[in-house]
């Protein structure tokens, strides 16, 4: 944990180092110094940040969760297709990574130190907006946190000078805690009166608009919640639910999707973080030959006339024998030479998903929010329709991925009578619900899946991995601590216990 000291100041750097990066702070960049750290200049990073690592950091979670496998042109890729994790497994979703300029690494850690500054420093000027969006971008960060930990540094995590070590808090006290936060945002967001430019310009989601911040907390509190159901079991949460409602601004909505543009463009750094993750550089390069469709969620689509397969997934390159959309078995090995290979599959960041190079960067979706709200419907958190509730959200996958004539077709797909979409033709509407929450965030919240899986169990079909390997595991329940934490932190990590990727469990995971 120590590391952190300093990330504020070595993302400045980063953030400034090139001549055409969107977030020039200072003349200098090698010398950043503590009056120019305002606010207003750390916002876009911020945001930009936590919406590309929300968007690209979480391959591990879609080949597991049946979304995305490896492609022909690769061997086997352990850990991933094994689940054999080991403490140097996904330590960048801790420690930061590479710090170049060119692809920087940067941590949740990372990114919530920023925040805390940019918190800290608009409380002494007064600017309760930036304190506002803090809390929220808070909640994000170390919800992402304890879904992959349980228990992290929280309380002291940021106090170095008291703390160099710090003392983890349990999973579901920080849940507790990013609930009082976002009460805090939401009074925040409803007391303030002036916005001026300045934060326009800053909010790079936004724009400021303080209707949007409120509804964007209601959505990550019904979140937080929705994680949770399995531990409230046949009790609702009504004390917190009762907040949403009195907060009076409801959800994000139909085309109310909080996504992050900067400025992006076609050019060096500064395109589509997503776009430039899986499909193409600004030269115009494909990039990504790893990742393939996986051939459950593909067949998934494709056995229920659900077209959205040609929207997450691309059409191969090379078909082989007509196979214009081609996916592999997660974990497969195939010994012939002649297997198909990247140029003849189906890559992940289809039209649906990577629509141009300059389009915004999603944070939360209005897709997810839906099903979101369709599932605390069905268990009786929010009143409402559920069936009305799951069918609008369907139909927002629809239109969020640029079906043509969505509506119409969405209509055609959930009159199926088929127990995977038809409502009535369902005997467990939650699953029902989650199991199309899973076909709609295909590319676009692939973490999303991996905890509704370990939640719910579902998909209930899911495939294991094929790798020979595996040897029994199952997939993980978590990820393992860093190997830092267990140089830089000892005490407090070896207090959590002996900590086992394949049985210790989330709190929320019952």
């Amino acid at each position: 944990m120590k590391k952190v000291i300093y990330s504020f100041i070595t993302l400045l750097i980063i953030s400034t180092g090139c001549k055409k990066s969107f977030f020039d702070i200072n003349e200098n960049p090698n010398s950043p110094t503590e009056n120019v750290i305002q606010p207003n200049l750390l916002l876009p990073s911020i945001l930009n940040s936590t919406a590309k690592k929300m968007a690209t950091n979480y391959d591990f979670a879609a080949h597991w969760m049946g979304y995305w496998a490896r492609s022909g042109t690769y061997g086997q890729s352990n850990p991933l297709e094994n689940y054999d994790i080991t403490t140097s497994y996904e330590r960048t979703q801790w420690v930061n990574g590479s710090t170049s300029v060119t692809n920087p690494v940067v941590s949740w850690y990372d990114i919530l130190k920023d925040n805390d500054v940019m918190e800290k420093k608009a409380k002494e000027s007064g600017e309760m907006f930036y304190v506002g969006v803090a809390k929220v971008i808070k909640s994000i960060g170390f919800m992402y946190l304890v879904d992959q930990y349980n228990n992290v540094p929280y309380s002291e995590a940021f106090d170095l000078e008291n703390h160099i070590a710090p003392a983890y808090d349990k999973g579901e006290d920080i849940y507790k805690d990013l609930l009082l936060q976002l009460d805090s945002a939401a009074t925040l967001f409803a007391g303030i009166e002036i916005i001026d430019p300045t934060m326009e310009e800053a909010d790079v989601m936004l724009g400021a608009d303080l209707e949007m911040w409120r509804k964007l907390v209601n959505s990550q509190r019904l979140k937080l919640l929705i994680h949770q159901s399995q531990v409230f079991g046949s009790a609702a949460p009504t004390a917190e639910i009762a907040k949403i409602t009195a907060d009076g601004s409801g959800f994000l909505m139909s085309g109310e999707t909080a996504e992050v543009n900067p400025g992006y463009a076609v050019d060096q750094f500064k395109q589509n973080p997503f776009y430039t993750a899986y499909l193409r550089d600004e030269t115009g390069a494909l990039v990504d030959n790893f990742n393939r469709a996986n051939n459950y969620v593909l067949g998934k689509y494709m056995n229920n006339n659900d077209i959205r397969y040609q929207y997450v997934f691309s059409k191969a390159q090379t078909p082989l024998d007509g196979n214009v959309y081609f996916g592999y078995d997660f974990g497969f090995i195939d010994p012939s030479p002649d297997n198909p290979k990247a140029v003849n599959s189906s890559n992940v960041a289809g039209p649906g998903l990577a629509k141009s190079a300059t389009q915004p960067q999603w944070l939360f979706t209005s897709v997810e929010s839906l099903f979101l709200q369709a599932e605390a419907i069905e268990r009786g958190w929010l009143t409402g329709n559920a069936q009305s509730a799951y069918e609008d959200a369907v139909t927002e996958s629809f239109i969020w991925l640029g079906v043509d004539d969505a509506e119409a077709v969405a209509e055609d797909y959930l009159n199926q009578n088929a127990t995977i979409v038809n409502w009535a033709a369902s005997s467990n509407r939650i699953n029902l619900i989650v199991m199309q929450k899973y076909l709609a965030l295909a590319g676009i919240n692939n973490f999303e899946a991996w905890v509704d899986y370990r939640r719910l169990g579902v998909p209930t079909d899911l495939p294991l991995s094929l790798s020979p390997s595996r040897a029994g595991r199952h997939v993980p329940l978590r990820l393992l601590y860093p190997q830092e934490e267990y140089s830089y932190n000892k005490a407090n990590v070896l207090a959590q216990g002996d900590i086992n990727a394949q049985s210790s469990t989330i709190f929320w995971d019952k």
